[in-house]
C-alpha cells in the first residue's frame, strides 16, 4: 500500500462520496486512523532504539545542567567556575597527598604482622584442633614449627620467609626430617592458597612433625663443628 492509498483510504472513511456525507463516529474512526499508521511505511524514517536513548540522555543532562545553572550564582557561567574550582581542589589535594600507596607485602608470608612464640602457635594450634578448625590447626602448626626452629637458631628469622622456603632451609639441617618438612609446608599451602580442605589426620601428622622436631638434633657444618671445638 503507498501513501496515497493510505490517504484514499482515511478519505473514504469520512466520504463515502461527493454528494452524500458520511457520519463516521469518532472511536472508530480514531481506531481506523491508528491501525492505518501503525503500518511500518510510516515509520521508516523514526530513531532507532540507540537514537531514542541517547536523545533521552542528552535531554536530562540538559535538563540537569539547566537546573544547575539556575541555582548557581551567576548563572552557566557560574556554575562553570564553580566546576573548575572543584577540579582545582581536587589536584591540588592529589599533589599535595600523592597517589596512595599500597603497603607492599608478600602474600606467600608464613607469619603475619604480630610476632608469636612457638607455644603461642601451639596453644592456638590446639586450640583450632579442639574445635575441629583444620585448616586454622595446621596453619597454626606449621608457624610453630619455624618459630621453634627460630628460637632454636637453626633458622634466621627473615620476615617474608614462606612455608615452602622455611622447611628447605630447616632441611638443610635437619637433614633426616627434610621430607616431612616439605610435606608440612605443602599442606600449609594446600589450605592457605590452594582452596584445599584439611582434616584431622593432616594435622596429627603436622603436629608428630613438630613433636619430633623439638628432640631433633640438627648436622652442624665443618665450620660450626670447627668452632665447636
Amino acid at each position: 500500500m503507498s501513501g496515497a492509498g493510505g490517504t484514499t483510504t482515511a478519505w473514504l472513511l469520512i466520504h463515502a462520496s461527493n454528494d452524500v456525507p458520511v457520519d463516521t463516529p469518532r472511536v472508530p474512526a480514531r481506531e481506523a486512523a491508528k491501525h492505518e499508521l501503525s503500518h511500518p511505511m510510516y515509520h521508516e524514517n523514526d530513531p532507532n532504539l540507540l537514537q531514542r536513548g541517547l536523545d533521552r540522555l542528552w535531554g536530562w543532562l540538559g535538563d540537569l545542567f539547566a537546573t544547575a545553572s539556575n541555582a548557581a550564582p551567576g548563572g552557566p557561567l557560574g556554575l562553570i567556575v564553580l566546576v573548575l574550582v572543584v577540579i582545582g581542589l581536587a589536584v591540588a589535594l592529589w599533589w599535595r597527598l600523592g597517589t596512595p600507596q599500597r603497603t607492599p607485602r608478600t602474600t606467600d608470608a608464613l607469619f603475619d604482622d604480630s610476632p608469636r612464640s612457638a607455644a603461642e602457635h601451639r596453644t592456638a594450634a590446639e586450640a583450632h584442633a579442639a574445635a575441629q578448625r583444620w585448616n586454622e590447626a595446621v596453619q597454626e602448626r606449621m608457624r610453630a614449627i619455624v618459630r621453634s626452629l627460630e628460637e632454636r637458631a637453626l633458622l634466621d628469622p627473615r620476615p617474608g620467609r614462606t612455608a615452602d622456603e622455611a622447611a628447605a632451609e630447616a632441611g638443610r639441617s635437619l637433614p633426616g626430617h627434610e621430607i616431612p618438612l616439605r610435606a608440612a609446608a605443602r599442606n600449609f599451602d594446600d589450605v592457605t592458597y590452594g582452596g584445599r580442605t584439611a582434616d584431622q589426620q593432616t594435622y596429627l601428622t603436622v603436629q608428630a612433625l613438630d613433636r619430633d622436631l623439638e628432640n631433633a638434633k640438627p648436622l652442624l657444618t665443618t665450620a660450626v663443628r670447627g668452632a665447636a671445638e
